[in-house]
């Protein structure tokens, strides 16, 4: 514990000797509602495949699947991890 401290402050340290030097002051981030964005996800995601019912939801879950694995084989993982996130959210809406 002693050691992820030390070099947190290490990090720290090197980090404000910089922004120093290029007169920079760090901002604190400012995020909006993560359930907004939740909800705006899924009507995409419902809108962009045309699911009107949990059957749709279960084909469309499949496809993004068999397509998600193929990203995963091609090691385009980023591609692959978006459509792990889709089926996710459609599985949650099921």
């Amino acid at each position: 514990m002693e050691k992820a401290i030390t070099e947190t402050n290490r990090r720290r340290k090197i980090q404000q000797e910089y922004n120093e030097k290029n007169g920079i002051t760090p901002q604190t981030i400012k995020k909006s509602v993560r359930d907004t964005i939740k909800a705006t996800i899924v009507e995409d995601i419902q809108s962009e495949y045309d699911i009107k019912e949990d059957d749709d939801i279960k084909d469309v879950i499949e496809k993004l699947t068999t397509e998600m694995l193929g990203y995963a084989e091609s090691l385009e993982f980023e591609k692959a991890a978006e459509l792990r996130d889709k089926i996710k959210e459609l599985e949650s809406i099921m």
